[in-house]
């Protein structure tokens, strides 16, 4: 795992780096038949299977190394921090309410032309939960038909 950082001694890892290492160290261990026995083993199966089961229900889930390689090349472009780049990339904002939480100062760094294409290059790339992605547009068309 490269992470999205540099520095080695102050990698940031991202959701997905997190979710392959606690999959990878999961198998591992399966393969290896690691007693279950002690406390600090059973802490540390429960931190891994709960670690899992958050990240399992992130944009992360959805992502691959390729992704992220991809994802990052078209951030460099943009205006944004290696921590902020690490958020949009964990988080996989969609609208621009959701930049301005993540982006510090956003109104006074960004236009809201800017805004818009950090959103195409983000949906764009970084793939969303396809079922959630799906029911999305026959919410929309409820809404619409509530306003008539």
């Amino acid at each position: 795992m490269e992470g999205v950082g540099k520095d080695s001694s102050t990698t940031m890892l991202s959701n997905y780096e997190v979710f392959q290492l606690l999959t990878d160290l999961k198998e591992q261990r399966k393969e290896s038949g690691k007693s279950k026995h002690s406390v600090g083993q059973q802490n540390l199966n429960t931190i891994m299977y709960e670690t899992l089961k958050y990240l399992s229900k992130t944009p992360c889930q959805h992502q691959s190394p390729e992704v992220l390689r991809d994802f990052l090349t078209a951030m460099k472009p943009h205006k944004v921090t290696k921590a902020e780049k690490l958020q949009l990339l964990n988080h996989r904002p969609r609208t621009a309410v959701e930049i301005q939480l993540i982006i510090e100062e956003s109104e006074e760094r960004l236009t809201e032309e800017q805004i818009e294409e950090l959103i195409e290059t983000i949906t764009g790339i970084l793939p969303g939960d396809p079922e959630e992605e799906q029911q999305e547009p026959a919410d929309m068309a409820i809404e619409e038909e509530g306003d008539q």
